[in-house]
C-alpha cells in the first residue's frame, strides 16, 4: 500500500486536527488527554515570534495523518543544546510505509537549522513496534525512569 503524503510545518489552521491526533496519540499510549484550553495555548506557543514549541505535520488528501512536536533544550552534561522530540505520532493505517522515517529525517534537518546535533525522546516500554523502528533508524536507548511532580 502506498499513501501520497507530504510533511510540512504546521500552521494555525492545523490546530484542531493536531488536537485530534493528540487525542489518538494519548489513547494509543494509554494516557488521558483533555482538550480544555489546548487550542489557545497551542496557538500561542507554536506561532509566537519566539516559539516554545515547533510542529511538523504529515498531510494526505487535505487530512493530517501524523504530527511531531519538538523544542530546543539544554544538556548540562554535554554543555550544548539538543532537540527534544516531545511527540511523534502517525495514524495506524499509515504506519510501516516509510512515513515515520521521512518524518524523523525532516526533524533531523530542522534540528540542524536550530543548531542542535542530537535528538532525544522517550516512548512507553510497551510500544515495541516504535522501539524496533527507533533502533532500525540507528537510535539507541538509555534505561531511565521519567518522574512527574505536580506543582
Amino acid at each position: 500500500m502506498r499513501i501520497n503524503s507530504k510533511i510540512r510545518i504546521a500552521g494555525p489552521d492545523d490546530i484542531p486536527q493536531i488536537m485530534e491526533l493528540c487525542c489518538l496519540h494519548a489513547e494509543y499510549e494509554k494516557a488521558a488527554y483533555s482538550i480544555k484550553n489546548k487550542k489557545e495555548r497551542l496557538l500561542r506557543d507554536l506561532f509566537a515570534t519566539d516559539p516554545k514549541l515547533y510542529c511538523l505535520v504529515v498531510e494526505s488528501n487535505a487530512e493530517l495523518i501524523g504530527y511531531a512536536t519538538y523544542m530546543k533544550q539544554y544538556s548540562t552534561w554535554d554543555a550544548e543544546e539538543y532537540l527534544y522530540l516531545d511527540c511523534i505520532y502517525i495514524k495506524e493505517f499509515a504506519r510501516g510505509l516509510g512515513i515515520g522515517e521521512k518524518l524523523v529525517k525532516t526533524i533531523e534537518k530542522q534540528g540542524r537549522k536550530l543548531g542542535c546535533s542530537l535528538i532525544q525522546w522517550q516512548t512507553p516500554d510497551f510500544n515495541i513496534r516504535a522501539i524496533k523502528f527507533y533502533r532500525r533508524i540507528g537510535a539507541v536507548s538509555k534505561n531511565k525512569e521519567r518522574f512527574f511532580l505536580k506543582i
